[in-house]
């Protein structure tokens, strides 16, 4: 029977000091889970708060986009057309160049003139709530030859310095009546030549409608 009783004793010596290292051990692996979980929500939280805060600053962004785009509507009418595939504007004024010369002629140049204004007026009076900087394309286009003119071949890679130098004796023309986009720095202007290709181009009987203009206004929005 004594035995029975110091047995018992010592069981339960040794029970009692293992259930409390026990319980100690789950309740330092309960607090590091808690303190683990606490740190992954707050961390959560603050993706979330950034994630917000970046598709507020999008709302706000496209508000002012959507501005911008309504008041470049105010291009349409006698000098631009806006073609909705492309998103661009096409200007309206029907220049017609010497075949394979870059010269513009006179009897354009006061049409090109008020088209320039036009643009320019547009852009300066466009009222956004943030900074809004304006890439303006002026891109000039060139007119193929009649099909199976062997001329499309051999000036296949010229024409893309032709076209180039169009536009940009669109741009000097504009500059020598005052109407410089270079100078404000809100304006990045990009002068391109697209020769026999591009997008949009007129088909068929209306080839000859190459010999063209293209100008596109891509707005951007936010800090410069």
């Amino acid at each position: 029977m004594n035995n029975t009783t110091s047995n018992k004793r010592q069981s339960n010596d040794f029970f009692w000091p293992s259930y409390v290292d026990l319980m100690t051990s789950l309740f330092v692996v309960m607090l590091v889970l808690f303190v683990y979980s606490f740190k992954l929500f707050k961390d959560r939280e603050g993706e979330l708060q950034q994630a917000n805060g970046e598709l507020k600053a999008k709302a706000i962004e496209l508000e002012q986009i959507t501005k911008i785009r309504r008041s470049l509507q105010k291009l349409e009418g006698r000098y631009f057309k806006y073609d909705p595939a492309n998103e661009r504007h096409e200007l309206l004024v029907p220049v017609q160049f010497k075949a394979g010369r870059d010269e513009i002629q006179e009897a354009y140049k006061p049409a090109l003139l008020q088209a320039g204004r036009t643009l320019r007026s547009v852009l300066k009076n466009i009222k956004t709530d943030q900074p809004v900087r304006y890439l303006v394309i002026v891109e000039g286009m060139a007119a193929r030859y009649p099909q199976g003119d062997p001329r499309n071949k051999a000036e296949e890679q010229t024409t893309y310095q032709l076209s180039y130098r169009r536009a940009l004796n669109l741009l000097n023309f504009w500059e020598q009546n005052g109407i410089n986009f270079g100078q404000d720095r809100s304006i990045e202007l990009i002068i391109g030549g697209s020769g026999f290709y591009g997008t949009g181009r007129y088909q068929g009987r209306r080839e000859g409608d190459n010999k063209r203009f293209l100008i596109q206004v891509i707005p951007k929005v936010g800090r410069m």
